[in-house]
């Protein structure tokens, strides 16, 4: 008898420690940052940078929800706070919404650039991610270490949960064996943490995004906000980065 109650007790512990291992439905919330100081320091060099520096707080945040299963992610604007971007119409990227299929392997986003909205519908991006040795606990979840480039030098680390078993993450990033729960670009002086996991169903309008824009492909985009900006320097080329997300 002794030894079937112990046998139980095993059971019972491995199937709480396989549910507790595997969140395959969910929501996620991220803060994004954004070092303000570093990138006007990356501007000309003149007064009134001088003055705007010095009028604006060093870091500004913005949040954002996604909801997520084994066949879809959908990533949207969170809750609202106080945003020195906001004189400049809330900051790059801000109004971003994207879904992505993972089935399908199909993304579609929606994404305001200089009050033009656009519609990009395109396959998945495949980013050649190489795994490094890095850990951290993110949000509860140990999280491994992967870097990446995009727009050819624009250096991403991500840290992803394989016990989420989801290839998704903040904007259009994935392509990992878990979630994203960290992300950083360096060159855009920006990071996405996850401050929380909600291990809730989804209801299906998480997943519904606006269907109105200018229809692109992603590569049309950046092509179109680099031809728009060639003549603005460092600016243009951050330009294309944010878009590029």
């Amino acid at each position: 008898m002794k030894r079937l109650l112990i046998i139980l007790n095993i059971l019972v512990l491995t199937s709480i420690a396989a549910h507790a291992q595997f969140v395959t439905a969910g929501k996620i919330e991220y803060e994004r940052k954004i070092n303000l100081h570093a990138q006007l320091e990356e501007m000309e060099d003149n007064e009134w940078f001088s003055r705007m520096k010095a009028q604006m707080p060093k870091f500004t945040m913005s949040y954002f929800n996604m909801a997520f299963d084994t066949a879809r992610v959908s990533y949207k604007p969170g809750k609202e706070v106080e945003n020195p971007f906001k004189m400049m119409g809330g900051g790059p990227a801000t109004e971003n919404v994207v879904y992505t299929d993972l089935v399908g392997k199909h993304v579609k986003s929606a994404k305001l650039v200089f009050e033009q909205k656009y519609l990009v519908n395109d396959t998945l991006r495949k980013l050649e991610w190489k795994e490094k040795d890095e850990i951290r606990i993110i949000a509860g979840y140990k999280c491994h270490k992967a870097v990446s480039i995009i727009c050819d030098t624009v250096y991403v680390v991500a840290f992803y949960a394989e016990d989420i078993p989801v290839s998704g993450g903040p904007e259009m990033f994935g392509g990992l064996p878990g979630m994203i729960l960290e992300l950083a670009v360096p060159r855009l002086h920006t990071t996405w943490v996850a401050t929380k996991v909600e291990l809730i169903v989804p209801a299906e309008t998480d997943y519904v995004i606006p269907d109105k824009g200018k229809k692109m492909t992603q590569d049309q985009l950046n092509l179109s906000i680099k031809e728009s900006f060639k003549s603005w320097g460092k600016i243009a080329s951050r330009n294309v980065w944010w878009v590029a997300l």
